[in-house]
């Protein structure tokens, strides 16, 4: 039937059918508004806007789930730099405040903090030390890595020296090689001759000569 043609309480009925539908559709997503907007009769829409919720809420719950994995495993990928390192954290975090995933600032402080490779050892502990990670906010962690970012480079590079067996076995065999030519050297007759053990051509005798007086 036409709007018209409707009895006195179909159309009372309508109108609050139409406010109901209206009311409804307001508070939905975009996505779920989307797939039920067309629905007239408010009993059918509400049936199927509690399965499209189901879905959404459990959907909400998977990603909750799968952004709370990814701030467990996050980590400094190697050769990463410090700023694309305090950019994919940052990202992170991002995400999860649009979603209103709460974390408290303690727990983001210390996973940006602990997160960061061996080299940085020095200053987290500094920072650890000076700040309270309660409150301040990891921007300011970064900024003052940033300042000393050199100088945690010079401790990655000396490390990655001394991990490496075969700079390991190289640097034995220089200081063999050194230690060998050096002797030899030493042994030398001319070596001996020039450098005898009572006389030293630069600082004079080693040996006082000691003078005995007759009577």
């Amino acid at each position: 039937k036409k709007y018209e043609e409707l009895y006195a309480t179909e159309k009372i009925q309508a109108d609050c059918d139409l406010k109901e539908t209206n009311i409804i559709l307001q508070g939905l997503p975009f996505d779920v508004y989307s797939l039920v907007n067309h629905h007239r009769v408010t009993k059918d829409l509400w049936k199927r806007i509690q399965l499209l919720m189901q879905g959404t809420s459990l959907t909400k719950q998977k990603r909750e789930c799968k952004m709370y994995d990814e701030f467990d495993k996050f980590a400094h990928i190697k050769g990463e730099s410090l700023h694309k390192y305090y950019l994919r954290f940052t990202q992170l975090i991002n995400d999860m405040n649009i979603y209103k995933i709460k974390l408290e600032q303690f727990q983001v402080n210390t996973k940006f903090l602990n997160s960061l490779p061996p080299e940085w050892s020095k200053f987290v502990n500094d920072v650890k030390l000076v700040k309270d990670l309660h409150t301040t906010n990891f921007d300011q962690f970064n900024a003052y890595h940033e300042e000393h970012e050199l100088y945690a480079n010079e401790v990655r590079i000396i490390r990655e020296r001394n991990q490496d067996p075969l700079l390991l076995v190289a640097n034995h065999q220089m200081t063999s090689s050194y230690f060998n030519t050096y002797q030899s050297s030493y042994n030398y007759p001319q070596f001996q001759q020039r450098f005898s053990p009572s006389q030293s051509p630069q600082y004079g005798s080693i040996y006082p000569t000691q003078h005995y007086s007759t009577t």
